[in-house]
């Protein structure tokens, strides 16, 4: 195993964690990267995507922290991280690499429903010799695409990124702790969509009659679809977003949970510190000092 030491950049206190957009014209970013990569540097501040990335590690290590839990990726690892969580790297070790930044509508539909059964999972999956070098020529072919076409080249890039996003879910499914679960595309429909919807408007839409009503379809199907898609319930999930949320400012800010509550949409503070210890068993000020990080994490 490799030895790995902390790289984390400083940065002031107060400061939101970065939301990393997608500027490709395109519509997905495919590039190299190295330790001396800039899109490198930036990594190592906390931030969240708001699409879909993708990146494979061909020599080297890499140490990243994924929503408050540490992986270690060594070489000949792919995965795909879906939007919203928040990353950063904290160490590597010579690593190098391709990533792949994308939004979903630019696959085939049967390709994202690949991606949807894993609604918020990450897909981490080490592969064969055989399996790197396809992605690898993959991420070759799309980038060579640049040189041999002086127009947009779309309608071959896209389904270049299908197949690669496709083949890694059929990869990751291979694998001994692969998810193999079959869902109804309707099914799946709906939960991604509901997903998606709590994602952008959690800090003031609460309930799942809310939510039903902005999917045109009765609380009990909605209810029923999320539970069988993702064995949790529309509140649940619900709720865990919002906590999900209040862990990270507690983790990398230094509002208080005065703030913490406002931002979230709770005019009750007291109210959200209830709800925070009966999810957690930890009040907000408790969860804060179990888990405060080294000093040069907060913004």
């Amino acid at each position: 195993m490799a030895n790995f030491s902390i790289e984390v950049n400083k940065s002031d206190k107060g400061v939101p964690i970065i939301l990393r957009r997608l500027q490709g014209i395109e519509g997905f970013i495919v590039k190299a990267w190295d330790e001396l990569s800039d899109d490198f540097t930036d990594a190592l501040h906390p931030h969240r995507h708001d699409h879909y990335t993708c990146m494979l590690i061909e020599d080297g290590a890499l140490e990243v922290l994924l929503d408050f839990e540490h992986f270690i990726m060594p070489a000949k690892t792919l995965f795909i991280s879906p939007p919203w969580q928040v990353h950063q790297v904290l160490s590597v070790s010579k690593g190098s690499g391709w990533y792949i930044s994308f939004e979903n509508n630019l696959i085939e539909a049967s390709v994202r429903a690949t991606l949807d059964k894993c609604l918020e999972e990450m897909i981490s999956v080490g592969l064969t010799d055989l399996e790197f070098d396809w992605f690898k020529s993959v991420i070759q072919s799309i980038m060579a695409l640049e040189e041999i076409n002086s127009t947009t080249y779309k309608d071959v890039s896209h389904p270049l990124l299908s197949a690669f996003v496709a083949q890694a879910g059929l990869s990751y499914q291979s694998k001994p702790m692969g998810s193999t679960a079959n869902f109804a595309s309707r099914s799946v429909m709906i939960t991604k969509k509901f997903m998606n919807l709590v994602r952008h408007n959690y800090h003031h839409l609460k309930r799942p009659a809310d939510y039903a009503e902005k999917l045109h379809i009765s609380v009990s199907y909605l209810n029923d679809t999320v539970k069988k898609t993702t064995n949790s319930s529309a509140s649940l999930l619900i709720q865990k977003e919002i906590l999900r949320e209040a862990q990270r400012m507690l983790y990398y800010t230094d509002h208080s949970v005065k703030e913490i509550s406002d931002l979230l949409g709770y005019e009750d503070e007291k109210y959200f510190m209830r709800l925070f210890r009966k999810k957690t068993g930890f009040s907000p000020t408790e969860y804060r000092k179990h888990n405060a990080p080294p000093s040069d994490f907060l913004l």
